[in-house]
């Protein structure tokens, strides 16, 4: 009993912790006790503890912060490791990784075998998992028994994470991974759950807008918009601008930028361009002064939008495509049939001279 109750709550230490930290199966065997620390919030003087994760990986140390739940897992195993004296024993651990020995510490992972107590090893964490799902019976939609490694609750924790309403560049700097993309591949996404999140997310836009604006328009509102877009034709273009909004030139459109102006109606643009000339002279003339600035901001805008049109032509416009020069068209007449006998043309090529292709 002893025995089967040491098991089962080590398994459950190393599930709750992986579970709620993301960590990886190596960092979790380096957590020692010195290496729980606190912080305190400056904004509020709130005390937080907080949990070093020793460089694996990315050979980058990161914090995470301990929820109150995963205190209680860690307090939980403070509890059983504390010896008579209230200390913790230290344990050399090895590295399977660097294949070295690391020096004795207080780790939060180990156990009494025997007379000595031993660091748990990665294998021994995944015969923990693999134990405590076989006691649970528990199976897949196939009817397999389901098995997990270690890895698999990272993955957990990331979805979990995001689900949850956690930025996916928090969940990043959290897990320690070095690109982005590798946290949203831990990111699992089923269809069902893209809908409901899309939902969720027109909800919530809703929300932050006038409720007024989803309502069914009336027959005056529908009019007033089809009107809108009625009047958008002026005598030299197209207005461009927006439903609802006023005209910021008090309609002087030659001087409006939301002016589209129309390829076809050059002709009157540059009849109302050489007016504004005209009448810039005149106001010279006559000491006209207080005209004489306006006159000049609709000629810059009137010479603009001429320089627009020259720019881009029309749509319609004819362009000579020239003949076309490359490997397959370089050919002589007589190589061009010979490549290709099929033609009356290319026949006749073979049959006669030719002067010109």
């Amino acid at each position: 009993m002893t025995y089967e109750e040491e098991d089962a709550f080590w398994a459950f230490a190393a599930i709750e912790v992986l579970r709620l930290t993301g960590v990886r199966n190596e960092e979790l065997l380096e957590l020692t006790h010195h290496g729980i620390t606190q912080y305190r919030l400056p904004s509020t003087g709130e005390v937080v503890p907080l949990l070093p994760i020793a460089p694996s990986k990315t050979d980058t140390e990161r914090l995470l912060l301990v929820s109150p739940e995963l205190a209680d897992v860690l307090s939980a195993v403070i509890s059983r490791l504390r010896g008579p004296t209230g200390a913790i024993l230290l344990v050399a651990a090895y590295d399977v990784c660097e294949k070295v020995w690391n020096p004795p510490m207080p780790l939060l992972f180990q156990r009494g075998i025997g007379s000595e107590q031993r660091a748990f090893t990665p294998t021994a964490i995944r015969k923990l998992l693999i134990n405590a799902l076989a006691a649970t019976g528990l199976t897949d939609a196939d009817g397999e028994a389901l098995t997990f490694s270690p890895h698999d609750f990272r993955r957990i924790f990331v979805t979990d994470a995001i689900m949850n309403g956690l930025p996916p560049h928090i969940a990043q700097v959290i897990c320690g991974h070095k690109s982005i993309d590798t946290t949203i591949g831990y990111k699992a996404v089923c269809p069902a759950e893209t809908i409901e999140a899309h939902r969720a997310f027109i909800a919530r836009r809703r929300a932050t807008r006038p409720s007024e604006e989803y309502r069914t328009p009336t027959e005056e509102e529908w009019d007033a918009f089809l009107a809108h877009f009625e009047k958008r034709k002026v005598s030299i273009g197209t207005c461009a601008r927006a439903f609802a909004t006023p005209c910021i030139h008090e309609h002087a459109c030659v001087r409006c930028s939301l002016l589209r102006p129309d390829p076809s109606q050059r002709a009157r643009l540059a009849e109302i361009r050489d007016n504004l000339i005209a009448r810039i002279a005149e106001a010279e003339r006559e000491g006209w002064l207080g005209e004489i600035e306006g006159l000049h901001v609709s000629l810059a805008s009137a010479e603009e939008k001429l320089r627009q049109l020259d720019h881009h032509p029309g749509q319609h416009a004819a362009a000579d495509l020239g003949i076309p020069v490359g490997a397959g068209w370089s050919m002589s007449p007589r190589r061009w049939a010979a490549a290709w006998p099929s033609t009356k043309i290319e026949k006749k090529f073979r049959e006669g001279p030719v002067d010109s292709p």
